[in-house]
């Protein structure tokens, strides 16, 4: 099972090329109920385009950030959902107790995957190998 980190997530919405195409031909290996989406990438997504709509100064601008939301939740609601949930809380303040020196929300999409037994496919190779345990790889890459 594999855990899509925002970046990897992000990629699939907006087809970026060429790591759309390397992203979809490793995916389609598997069936579709073998990926999930976080619950924060979707807390990401989400702020960020909350503080979109926020700094809108015109129709277009509200137009613009409205549709995105739809767009995010009709994404999300296409991968099963990946909760963080209380043994994800618990991998968590393990994490931070060891002094695991990643972003706040890396290290909660890291602690899903741990506590759910996922792998995470990123493209942030850098912060995510610096999780103990944690099983990442990149699919972005010929």
């Amino acid at each position: 099972m594999f855990l899509l980190d925002t970046d990897h997530f992000v990629i699939i919405q907006d087809r970026t090329e060429p790591q759309y195409g390397s992203l979809r031909r490793r995916m389609g290996r598997y069936t579709a109920h073998d990926f999930h989406v976080s619950i924060i990438s979707f807390h990401e997504q989400i702020t960020g385009w909350n503080a979109y709509l926020n700094r809108a100064r015109s129709a277009e601008g509200v137009i613009r950030a409205y549709g995105m939301f739809e767009d995010v939740l009709w994404y999300f609601t296409q991968l099963p959902l990946a909760s963080f949930e209380a043994r994800a809380a618990s991998e968590f303040d393990s994490l931070r107790g060891r002094r695991v020196r990643i972003g706040t929300m890396d290290l909660r999409i890291a602690a899903i995957a741990l506590a759910q037994g996922y792998t995470v496919l990123t493209r942030n190779l850098v912060d995510f190998q610096k999780v103990p345990r944690l099983k990442v790889e990149d699919w972005t890459t010929p």
